[in-house]
């Protein structure tokens, strides 16, 4: 009884000193690191974007749009940049388009890229109704959910640094790298079905285009090496919609196998398997491509859903229905929680 008893104090010990590193038993029984993903404030942040209402190029509700994410994300502790680029989309139109870079610990060598386009398609190409393939798509999952999770993840990782600034738990609390979220532009402006022309890959992803053209440096005013290159990048895209599954994607194993590995990996860790499946799923033209031709090994956390008769990417993908009914809070905390256990639990 009393080696037993032993045994229990030492288990205890074990778990108290695992919750003063950020580190919780979940009921699941599985092991869980740094802070909470709050579920209820990225499907908030969702619902802000969605305000204003389909943020398509050249429009009012996109530059207001882009205004209320950069002040977000300087509220949560982020160095906040632009790239600023007019581009030519597929039918000639100028489209002033702007990529948000926000950095966490801006000085840091080391970089992590997390990314989403955040731009609204200005067409419901998909709908099964033909009366709405010209009206804009709201974008509450297709756009909007990849930028929510990553603003999600700026607040509570600076919310979990401060309140550990001062204890026992500072060193695990503290990201040794850093982080710079990127939100593209222009991603989904791509030939519309309807256009009676070749859909060329060269449409997409615009904004991501640029980026991987021009790539940002560390700035000397935040004492970041200015050579400093980006580890690997996570694309997040349609990371909110209901019954979502996440599968292995095409180019992401082909450029980023070992980091599709250890994120499916955290993902089970965090007791998110039946989301993240160990399958294959398609290959698809994304934002990720043009980083990946760059040199950024990325993967692409997608939205794929083989048994759908009207898209592979879920039955709102381009239609009017694309809107914040369709969004799951519960997709939304898989896929943070991930990458909160995928961050705290990363060694380079």
């Amino acid at each position: 009884m009393k080696y037993l008893h032993y045994i229990f104090c030492f288990a205890v010990l074990l778990v108290a000193m695992a919750c003063n590193n950020g580190r919780k038993v979940e009921e699941n029984g599985t092991l869980s690191v740094g802070p909470s993903f709050n579920e209820d404030s990225a499907f908030v942040f969702c619902e802000a974007q969605c305000a204003f209402g389909p943020r398509t190029m050249n429009s009012d509700a996109h530059d207001k749009c882009e205004a209320w994410i950069i002040q977000r994300f300087r509220q949560y502790g982020c160095e906040v940049t632009t790239q600023k680029a007019d581009l030519k989309g597929w039918d000639g139109t100028v489209l002033r388009s702007t990529n948000i870079i926000a950095r966490l610990n801006p000085g840091a060598g080391t970089r992590i890229l997390i990314c989403a386009h955040w731009d609204s398609r200005p067409w419901a190409d998909n709908d099964p109704d033909s009366s709405n393939w010209k009206k804009p798509v709201m974008a509450a999952n297709d756009g909007a959910s990849g930028v929510a999770v990553m603003l999600e993840l700026a607040r509570c990782i600076n919310a979990f640094s401060a309140k550990n600034a001062d204890s026992i738990a500072a060193d695990s609390a503290k990201l040794d790298f850093g982080i710079d979220f990127v939100c593209f532009d222009a991603e989904d402006y791509g030939t519309p079905s309807w256009a009676g022309q070749d859909d060329s890959e060269d449409t997409w992803a615009l904004g991501a285009q640029h980026f991987a053209r021009n790539l940002p440096q560390n700035t000397a005013e935040s004492g970041g090496d200015a050579n400093a290159k980006y580890a690997f990048g996570i694309l997040l895209d349609m990371v909110g919609g209901q019954g979502a599954r996440f599968y292995h994607e095409g180019l992401s194993k082909h450029y980023a196998q070992d980091v599709l590995t250890k994120v499916w990996q955290a993902a089970h860790d965090a007791g998110y398997s039946a989301f993240f499946l160990n399958q294959d799923g398609g290959t698809v033209t994304d934002d990720h491509k043009p980083l990946n031709e760059a040199g950024i090994p990325t993967i692409d956390i997608i939205a794929y859903y083989p048994d759908c008769a009207q898209s592979g990417f879920g039955p709102t993908w381009h239609t009017v229905n694309d809107d914040m009914r369709h969004i799951d809070k519960s997709t939304l905390k898989a896929v943070g929680q991930t990458l909160v256990q995928f961050l705290y639990g990363y060694n380079d």
